[in-house]
């Protein structure tokens, strides 16, 4: 979700531990696309900021003092947040990143993790792909128990599905598999008919629960 005019990501940084916090900021400003619109340390500063600026990338901590970020996805997706949630965490369960990823986050990204690795993250999840560590997706994938069975897919449409899970671009995809960025892209379409969905971030919550061999 660049901003058109300005070729920038509208950055907003929520966690309670500032030094990390300010760090952080200071890090990612460096960055000639990113602009940093602010760093909160409580839910109720960071809605506060939410309300009056329009934020692109949603950079969130799981522990938030005595709260946890769960309930602030929901308000905030429910509120009419179009932007897009990574959560930057020390830690969380996979009960726990299922669950935000069917609230809306987008991406799950720990803090022992490079801070090359973040800037790539932040990147990514803003041109639409999702960012999950592979242990957490994992542990998420093992957790999550199936609501309905699954909706049939070709063997083109599970090695596509496969791959979304890796991060991968359509153009990124269409080379692994040795077919053109059309067919990919036409493969995707059947998937998001299939599931119901409409957004990749909508895909992977839904084969989370349904396709859960091809992770």
């Amino acid at each position: 979700m660049l901003d058109s005019q300005r070729n920038t990501l509208r950055i907003l940084i929520v966690d309670d531990h500032g030094l990390f916090r300010e760090s952080l900021a200071r890090l990612l400003a460096a960055e000639p696309d990113f602009q940093i619109m602010g760093h909160c340390g409580t839910i109720d500063e960071a809605t506060g900021v939410l309300k009056d600026h329009q934020i692109d990338i949603l950079l969130l901590d799981f522990d938030l003092g005595v709260h946890n970020c769960t309930e602030f996805v929901r308000s905030a997706v429910e509120g009419g947040f179009t932007g897009k949630i990574l959560l930057v965490t020390a830690g969380v369960n996979a009960s726990q990143a299922a669950e935000l990823v069917r609230l809306g986050v987008v991406g799950i990204f720990l803090k022992h993790d490079l801070p090359a690795l973040l800037t790539e993250a932040i990147r990514d999840v803003a041109g639409g792909k999702v960012w999950l560590d592979q242990k957490v997706l994992q542990s998420t994938v093992a957790s999550v128990d199936a609501n309905r069975a699954p909706t049939p897919l070709t063997a083109r449409e599970r090695q596509v599905l496969s791959h979304i899970f890796e991060g991968l671009t359509n153009k990124e995809i269409a080379e692994r598999l040795g077919v053109s960025e059309g067919a990919v892209k036409a493969s995707i379409q059947q998937l998001f008919s299939k599931t119901g969905v409409r957004t990749r971030s909508q895909l992977v919550r839904v084969a989370l629960e349904q396709y859960k061999d091809l992770v």
